[in-house]
């Protein structure tokens, strides 16, 4: 699936940025593991901390205020937001809560990824089971096929 998502970011010359929370750089990880993807990957944050979702990924600091770190407009907002910081073509974003414990009432597992492009922001909610290792690996896969199929439909 990676291959063929930066073949045809390549062919399209188009790029892409990530912002992390809960994955801390996985993303990044699984992207640059892919041969000739520094023709379309800028870069990306990694925004652990809720500040930093604002100060680095452009979140609106009252959004945050509303509805936390952990929901569908944060992560579009990441998305969106890292997409413009970093001057590429699609965003992607991860924000959840991997465990083992829940964070400000929202439960282990609970997970949003987002994929924004130039036509359209899609955000996905997963409910993951498993230790932190498994909810962030899923995070990452997640968020990698979101990609994928956002970067599809906007082929057409």
């Amino acid at each position: 699936m990676l291959d063929r998502l930066v073949g045809v970011l390549k062919r399209r010359g188009e790029t892409l940025a990530t912002a992390e929370s809960l994955t801390g750089g996985m993303v990044g990880a699984a992207l640059t593991d892919v041969p000739g993807v520094s023709a379309v990957y800028r870069g990306g944050v990694i925004v652990y901390a809720t500040d930093l979702k604002a100060k680095l990924a452009g979140v609106p600091d009252e959004l945050l205020a509303a509805v936390g770190p952990v929901h569908p407009d944060t992560a579009a907002a990441l998305a969106t937001g890292v997409r413009e910081r970093l001057d590429a073509t699609y965003g992607l974003a991860t924000t959840g809560v991997a465990g083992p414990d829940p964070q400000a009432g929202v439960e282990a597992g609970t997970v949003y990824v987002a994929a924004a492009g130039p036509e359209a922001v899609e955000v996905r909610k997963l409910e993951l089971s498993g230790d932190r290792t498994a909810i962030r690996r899923g995070s990452v896969q997640a968020v990698l096929e979101l990609a994928a199929a956002l970067v599809a439909e906007e082929l057409d």
